[in-house]
């Protein structure tokens, strides 16, 4: 068996793997699952159209390093992604901006709101909703006050079946509106899909003569540990583990169950070639989906079909898909135990969203990897 053993051939996993096989290191990767991508496998349905069977993955990021990286196992397609949002049957653009402000008011009263945003907050801004909330300005915290209630508030309780003030002040305070007519949902200099998809290009990743893939094996059942020693299939275990899953599965839930979102998925094809506006339209004020994807919007090709994912959220439960990390204080806290039980364990690494109990974008995720290879080798003296 190799010195450095990865658990999960998701995106995180798959960048570690290959920076240590670049390095001339033999990895084993590993993952309980028979595909590779982790949550962005994508696939050809039998309508030759690309799907994503665990939700919709875009790719973005302000940081050359994480672009130039992938660049090297993928195409990509240029690709800015945009999101409405379904308000009482009216379609606006998310974040809210400029547009969405004329759409859902008056033209007087739009005017009105759009020369006060100006003076207070400036031109081509971005400001938080919990700002404008929170501003001196009566009018503008009625606005805000509007924006909140349509766009946040509802979609919140039907995504963590909580009120956005119980996930904390942190949260509220990412959620922007756009004081211009910027209607990307992302502003990052690098948007793009990979050509011939997400699980393409995380294979091309893990396809290196250093790199041992075994698939449709479980973490759970060839490592334990003990007493600040890890074992594998029985036998101490003196190398590096890398882990990406949950990080509670490994120490035998201890200290109890972190909890989870998940999303249960409905698909449906349609005979003809576009379905909705946007890749994306999210329901914030009705309906029990929280948003409906279209994938034939993310490669832009043309087609005489099309393909619709509605999203319902959900409590995970046992053998539920972990999706959203819940953010609370107690939840937080909780992972603090077991993060202190991992760190007894000098040669375990936890990495990606799972393990570190955090939702992490896809460019970020690749970053914290590229961080972490640095410390790993930095820790045990390996020369890169």
């Amino acid at each position: 068996m190799d010195k450095i053993i990865i658990v999960g051939a998701g995106l995180s996993g798959a960048t570690v793997a290959r920076l240590f096989a670049d390095s001339g290191m033999d990895v084993t990767v590993v993952d309980k699952r028979s595909t590779i991508g982790g949550n962005a496998y994508d696939c050809v349905d039998k309508n030759g159209i690309t799907v994503q069977p665990y939700g919709p993955h875009i790719f973005h990021t302000k940081e050359k390093e994480v672009f130039d990286f992938l660049s090297k196992f993928t195409e990509w397609n240029a690709y800015e992604h945009k999101v409405l949002a379904n308000i009482k049957g009216k379609l606006v653009p998310v974040p809210f901006n400029l547009t969405s402000l004329y759409a859902c008011y008056s033209k007087a009263k739009a005017e009105r709101i759009y020369n006060v945003l100006i003076k207070e907050v400036g031109e081509n801004k971005q400001v938080s909703i919990l700002n404008l909330k929170e501003h001196k300005n009566p009018e503008i915290r009625d606005f805000a006050d509007f924006v909140y209630n349509n766009i946040f508030y509802k979609y919140t309780k039907k995504q963590w079946k909580m009120k956005p003030e119980e996930l904390g002040e942190a949260v509220m305070r990412r959620v922007p509106v756009y004081v211009s007519y910027e209607d990307r949902y992302f502003t990052d200099e690098y948007q793009f899909m990979p050509k011939k998809g997400f699980t393409e290009m995380i294979t091309n990743m893990l396809r290196h003569p250093h790199i041992r893939l075994k698939l449709n094996t479980d973490a759970e059942k060839i490592f334990s540990f003990d007493d600040g020693k890890i074992y594998f299939e029985g036998t101490e275990f003196d190398g590096i583990v890398v882990y990406t899953g949950r990080v509670e599965e490994i120490f035998g839930y201890k200290f109890g169950d972190l909890p989870y979102r998940t999303l249960k998925f409905k698909f449906k094809t349609f005979d003809r070639p576009s379905f909705q506006k946007a890749a994306v339209v999210n329901y914030t004020t009705s309906h029990k989906f929280t948003r409906i994807t279209e994938f034939t919007k993310f490669t832009c090709e043309p087609t005489d079909k099309t393909v619709i994912v509605k999203e319902y959220s959900k409590k995970c439960k046992k053998g539920d898909m972990p999706y959203y990390p819940v953010p609370t204080e107690k939840n937080y806290a909780l992972y603090a135990q077991y993060k202190a039980e991992a760190e007894k364990y000098k040669k375990l690494y936890l990495l990606g969203r799972l393990a570190n109990y955090i939702y992490i974008n896809m460019d970020t995720a690749v970053l914290n990897a590229m961080k972490l290879y640095e410390k790993i080798m930095k820790e045990n003296e390996f020369e890169d």
